[in-house]
C-alpha cells in the first residue's frame, strides 16, 4: 500500500489500525445523533421568533401542515415516543414554498412545549431554543 503524499500522522494512524477505529467511532456518533447546540431565541431570525410566539399562543398558524407530528427519523433530537414532537414552518422571505426553516417542539401538550428546536436546513441540523 502506498502512502505517498500522506502526512506522517496519517501513515501512523493507518498502519496501527487507529484510522479504522476513529472512522467507526465517527460514524457511530453520527448514527446516534449529536445533541443539538443551544441558541438564544433573540438570536433567531425575526420570522422564527414570530413562529415561536404563535406556538406558545396556540396559533393560528399560516400553513396547513403546521402542528403535524414530526417523526424524528434523522434521530438528531432526543428520542421520544411518536407524537411527542410537532413541526412548524418558519417563513423564509422570498421562498415560493414553505422553505427549509422549521421549529420542532416536543412535549405532552402542543401549546406548552417542554423544548423547541430550530432548523434552517430542513432537519439536517438543529439548535435547541433557549430564552
Amino acid at each position: 500500500m502506498s502512502f505517498s503524499g500522506r502526512p506522517p500522522w496519517w501513515q501512523a494512524l493507518h498502519k496501527t489500525g487507529l484510522f479504522l477505529t476513529l472512522a467507526c467511532a465517527a460514524l457511530a456518533s453520527q448514527a446516534r445523533g449529536l445533541a443539538p447546540s443551544d441558541v438564544a431565541l433573540a438570536q433567531l431570525p425575526a420570522e422564527a421568533q414570530a413562529t415561536h410566539r404563535l406556538i406558545l399562543d396556540g396559533g393560528p398558524f399560516p400553513h396547513h401542515k403546521d402542528g403535524v407530528v414530526f417523526g424524528n427519523r434523522e434521530r438528531i433530537l432526543p428520542r421520544e415516543a411518536r407524537g411527542y414532537y410537532h413541526e412548524y414552518t418558519v417563513r423564509t422571505p422570498g421562498a415560493r414554498d414553505r422553505g427549509a426553516r422549521r421549529i420542532v417542539c416536543g412535549g405532552r401538550e402542543a401549546a406548552r412545549p417542554e423544548a423547541c428546536y430550530y432548523t434552517a436546513d430542513h432537519y439536517t441540523s438543529f439548535q435547541r431554543i433557549v430564552p
